[in-house]
């Protein structure tokens, strides 16, 4: 019986990449290739030196930048927005009478979420 802690796992390969190709395509593409298999062609191409590159990645976000996703994420999720709708929804009606000190706190209220919104979004490089 073989010890599990000798057994070794092979490393998991990742998928295979593919890509479709119109007849025309693949034919321009193995003329250029010539004798070198497909493959082996396109990858010298592609990841030459000189291939051009089209856009680049964001870099991977950094702990802060998970952490204030994190935030407007949950801050997206949260009902306050819609509890707040509600109130001036009920307000503009008149059926929920409140005293000037409230009006002035909901109000105040308001514009705190609106501003961790913009300053969240801003942090996090999000274009308004």
């Amino acid at each position: 019986m073989m010890d599990p802690a000798q057994h070794k796992s092979p490393a998991k390969r990742k998928p295979p990449f593919s890509m479709r190709l119109s007849d025309a395509e693949r034919t321009a593409l193995e003329a250029k290739a010539g004798s070198m298999p497909l493959s082996s062609y396109v990858k010298s191409v592609v990841l030459s030196d000189e291939s051009p590159t089209y856009r680049k990645r964001r870099p991977a976000p950094e702990a802060d930048q998970k952490l204030l996703a994190e935030i407007l994420a949950r801050l997206g999720a949260s009902r306050s927005a819609n509890n707040l709708n509600q109130i001036a929804k009920h307000l503009n009606q008149g059926t929920l009478v409140i005293d000037e000190e409230l009006a002035k706190d909901l109000q105040q209220a308001v514009v705190d979420v609106a501003w961790m919104r913009t300053t969240l979004m801003q942090a996090l490089g999000v274009k308004l």
